[in-house]
């Protein structure tokens, strides 16, 4: 399935309007399947659907390993945009309360407050232990390589992107998705199933790092990562809670580091 589609637009500037045709991406429902259940549907651009999927089962607690998978599969044919897993028995006999579930719990927990929010997330997240130090220069490097790896949001100024680094700064997975959370999910899931999730240090999203991102970051022992815009109040407390270096661009320059500032020297922002 295509992840660009082009539509002719009207396009008026002050009292002149022309049609012209623009490019647009595409947005469609992906179902996730576990155990023969509906589990969660999200709205994704299509392609790279077995990383995100992966990434998925990853961030939500539901696998730990790729071994944990016994099968993973994608149909897209008419009423298709069907992912399905399935579990090996012993892990899914651990994750059987998450099977019942049955849903993100960013999208089911209506009611609840930040606190026990953060306090049910860390029953199946654990804090980062990598305490590599780096430059603020080096990590402003990994932000600049973000715009040479958005091919989509060139042609359609809609879709995020996640770019993921090794503690050498080298570069591990790219993905980019209509949905910032998906961008995280696929890079996640691509470094996951090419056995290179342990590498994972540093990540650069194109959207402001929200809990849901750090959430799945942490999941991924993701010890530094980075938005374009600030995260919000919860985010940094879930980080702190978790030992994760959060930071964002600053509004002229540099850095503004919020949370696990030790892993960052020289020119931050107050």
């Amino acid at each position: 399935m295509e992840q660009i589609v082009s539509r002719q637009v009207l396009q008026c500037d002050g009292e002149t309007c022309q049609t012209d045709n623009h490019d647009l991406i595409r947005e469609e429902p992906l179902l996730i399947r576990i155990e023969g259940k509906p589990y969660s549907v999200v709205m994704r651009t299509p392609g790279e659907e077995n990383c995100h999927v992966a990434g998925f089962c990853l961030s939500e607690g539901l696998v730990d390993q790729p071994e944990e998978i016994a099968t993973l599969g994608y149909c897209n044919e008419i009423d298709g945009n069907v992912a399905t897993v399935t579990l090996k028995p012993s892990r899914r006999d651990k994750v059987s309360a998450l099977l019942e579930r049955r849903g993100f719990m960013s999208q089911t927990s209506c009611g609840i407050c930040g606190k026990e929010l953060i306090k049910d997330l860390c029953q199946f997240l654990v804090p980062v232990t990598d305490d590599t130090r780096i430059k603020v220069s080096d990590a402003l490097r990994c932000v600049d390589q973000l715009s040479g790896h958005q091919q989509l949001y060139e042609r359609t100024r809609g879709s995020h992107a996640a770019l993921l680094f090794d503690p050498k700064l080298e570069l591990l997975a790219v993905a980019e998705d209509v949905g910032r959370h998906n961008a995280l999910d696929k890079a996640i899931g691509r470094a996951f199933l090419n056995r290179k999730l342990a590498d994972v240090f540093l990540g650069v999203l194109s959207s402001r790092i929200s809990y849901e991102l750090v959430q799945k970051a942490a999941r991924a022992q993701t010890a530094i990562l980075i938005g374009m815009s600030r995260p919000t109040a919860l985010a940094v407390e879930l980080g702190q809670t978790l030992n994760m270096t959060l930071a964002c661009t600053g509004e002229k320059s540099g850095l503004m580091v919020f949370s696990g500032k030790e892993r960052l020297n020289g020119g931050l922002k107050p």
